[in-house]
């Protein structure tokens, strides 16, 4: 045994288990009456944020919840959802947020298969809510939350309101830490769109670490501001609720996300950061004239989901918007790769900054292994910016597994490593940049093909809102590319305009060889739905 592992054994003195829970704590000793909250009328100190999380935890304890069961979560962004990232964590339990754009059938899936004991749940989606419980072949306790901006329709669900629930508790609640990191804080479910959707599980170690990765790969300092127009129910918000209350900063809850609402945020509040899918980007720049509102300080974005055009980037920083570019799965609690900015490309052309920053980038700090394999031999493709292979991740901020899914967990992490299925290509700088998803590639003539790259040329046409490639059967090459189109409004452009704006900027095998127009199928945080494209091209060719 070496000398280093003799009588120099972990203590309570020496080791505590990394978890977010603690940023909470320490936020509201140093700066109690800084502002943590502002939604609408209402706003909360640091202090009282912390003291209603531990009311949460002690009335979640008294009601029965204990450590490893679930509390599912149904709701805008709001205070109430902010406080769940840290209430049920307290006592070990773990947070189910789930995305309120989703069917009943969908929720009663997740609220069975994640066996949650208690429902918080935002009145505005009772209509959802009450026929996914109906579905349920047990009794679950539903707390109601009646904000005060909401002003729409919802039934009352239960006869207890999240006030009078919170005031059963404890405001000096003694809370406690995990006594081992590794213990899960949360429960995420992806999309499901090949089937029911799989419970993501993350550990209190990795909340913790990704918190910090986001601040360091931001460069972000004290006191942000940050405005939610992410939805706090994806990837737990990207992880930002924790990150926020590391840095005492104050959070603008937005329960409506468009053009003029975020304008507003920013102009009142002077928003310093927001984070975003491409969808989010696509409102700023489409916003009106009267949707605007000017402002002069610096507004930090980041953005992730599919790969943003170059085109988009390109007008966002024209707008004053300076842009992060970041990519991550569920699986590795949001954002786990960052286009990391390098201060020489400062001199370039804004054309050529939005093409740097379209591209993903390098390993968050607290990742410990980010490459491109092939999937087959498992060794590292060149860097070449050629080689196609699959994006593989390894470290702390990958997920724990599926939830009571062995099989498919096994296979996500087989070989030592978390398998993407997304496809791309390392650059010479060591950068890497998606192709596509593993089944979004097009096989046409034997040559590979990127969708990605054909609706980035696709976005730089001035009067094309939207764009999706998709592969289209085809007798001679086996697949050719197939563009569906969403145009700006009172603008008119022809299949034959777009082929040929296309063979201008692009190879030509690679340009689309068909043309539809419509609007594009979305999933409720922006992604478009490009299964339902190919489906929609395999019924018109039956």
């Amino acid at each position: 045994m070496s000398i280093y592992e003799t009588d120099l054994d972990k203590s309570l003195a020496n080791f505590t288990s990394l978890s977010p829970i603690s940023f909470l704590e320490r936020t509201a000793k140093i700066y109690p009456n800084h502002t943590s909250i502002i939604h609408g009328n209402r706003k909360f100190s640091w202090k009282e944020t912390y003291e209603r999380a531990k009311q949460l935890a002690s009335a979640l304890l008294k009601s029965g919840i204990r450590t490893g069961d679930t509390v599912a979560v149904m709701a805008s962004n709001t205070p109430e959802m902010y406080e769940c990232a840290f209430g049920p964590a307290m006592i070990g339990a773990v947070v189910n947020m789930l995305n309120n754009r989703l069917d009943s059938k969908t929720i009663a899936f997740s609220l069975d298969h994640g066996e949650a004991k208690i429902l918080i749940a935002d009145i505005e989606f009772s209509k959802i809510i009450k026929p996914a419980l109906s579905e349920l072949n047990r009794d679950i306790k539903v707390i109601d939350i009646r904000d005060s901006e909401y002003y729409g329709p919802g039934d009352q669900i239960s006869d207890v309101d999240y006030e009078t629930f919170l005031a059963s508790g404890d405001l000096h609640f003694k809370w406690q830490l995990p006594k081992d990191e590794w213990q899960a804080i949360s429960l995420n479910y992806t999309s499901g769109t090949t089937g029911n959707p799989k419970g993501v599980v993350y550990h209190h170690r990795g909340a913790y670490l990704n918190s910090l990765s986001n601040i360091i790969s931001w460069n972000m300092t004290h006191h942000p501001i940050y405005l939610w127009t992410l939805p706090m129910f994806h990837c737990n918000g990207w992880c930002f609720p924790w990150t926020i209350a590391a840095l005492a900063g104050t959070n603008i809850c937005l329960r409506r996300v468009n053009a003029e609402t975020i304008f507003e945020a920013i102009a009142t509040h002077k928003v310093t950061h927001f984070c975003g899918a491409p969808i989010i980007l696509n409102l700023i720049i489409n916003a009106t004239q009267i949707e605007k509102k000017d402002f002069k300080h610096r507004v930090n974005v980041m953005t992730a989901a599919a790969p943003p055009p170059a085109s988009t980037l390109e007008s966002m920083q024209r707008e004053g918007f300076h842009v992060t570019h970041v990519y991550g799965l569920t699986e590795t609690y949001g954002p786990a790769v960052v286009c990391a900015w390098h201060h020489e490309w400062d001199d370039l052309s804004i054309e050529e900054q939005a093409t740097l920053k379209s591209r993903q980038g390098v390993k968050y700090p607290m990742l410990e292994k980010l490459t491109i394999l092939n999937p087959d031999s498992m060794e590292p493709v060149p860097s070449n910016s050629q080689t196609i292979g699959e994006v593989m991740f390894r470290g702390n901020i990958v997920m724990k597994g599926y939830l009571k899914n062995p099989t498919a967990t096994k296979k996500a992490l087989s070989d030592g490593w978390l398998h993407s299925g997304d496809l791309g290509v390392i650059q010479s700088d060591g950068y890497i940049q998606l192709k596509d998803r593993s089944k979004d590639i097009i096989i046409s003539g034997g040559e590979n093909i990127s969708s990605i790259e054909i609706e980035d040329v696709l976005y730089r046409h001035p009067d094309i809102q939207g764009a999706a490639v998709v592969a289209k059967p085809d007798e001679k090459w086996g697949e050719s590319p197939c563009a569906f189109i969403e145009i700006r409004e009172n603008t008119n452009l022809t299949e034959d305009q777009i082929i040929q704006f296309c063979r201008k900027n692009m190879a030509h095998f690679k340009c689309p060889k068909s043309v539809v127009f419509g609007e594009l199928p979305k999933t409720s945080t922006g992604k478009i739905q490009k299964y339902k494209l190919r489906k929609r091209l395999e019924n018109s060719t039956t």
